[in-house]
């Protein structure tokens, strides 16, 4: 793939060029160690403004390594909407929170939102009222 300026392949760019508008929508997952931190986390993540929704997810199964070991063990999956303006914030928040010395904190941009469910993400995040 070639870009508009030139004969330059557009994963030579670094992606911070590409555009980003700061309501631009975010679904953030992170794990939790159980059902009472997963709720206490997502209640002040959404009274702080820095989500709109926390969905969570019980009975989620991870493996991974951790200090040379493989380890299993049971998680909840917070599945976090947010926008990317709010994603440096609700970082910082997780890492302060957290009981996980690494908590996953990973970001994705949707293709698509219903444009209903985009403006009341947006409002919420940004503390307006009827949101």
């Amino acid at each position: 793939m070639f870009s508009p300026l030139g004969a330059e392949p557009l994963s030579d760019y670094p992606r911070y060029l590409l555009m980003e508008h700061p309501a631009d929508p975010r679904v953030v997952l992170v794990t939790a160690p159980d059902e009472v931190e997963a709720a206490r986390l997502a209640r002040e993540l959404v009274t702080s403004g820095l989500a709109a929704c926390v969905n969570r997810v019980p009975g989620v199964m991870s493996t991974y390594r951790w200090q040379g070991e493989v380890c299993e063990d049971a998680e909840v999956l917070m599945i976090i909407k947010t926008t990317s303006a709010r994603l440096q914030e609700l970082e910082a928040a997780i890492h302060k929170s957290h009981p996980y010395e690494v908590p996953e904190f990973v970001a994705l941009a949707p293709g698509h939102v219903a444009a209903p469910y985009l403006k009341w993400l947006r409002a919420s995040v940004a503390g307006e009222e009827g949101a």
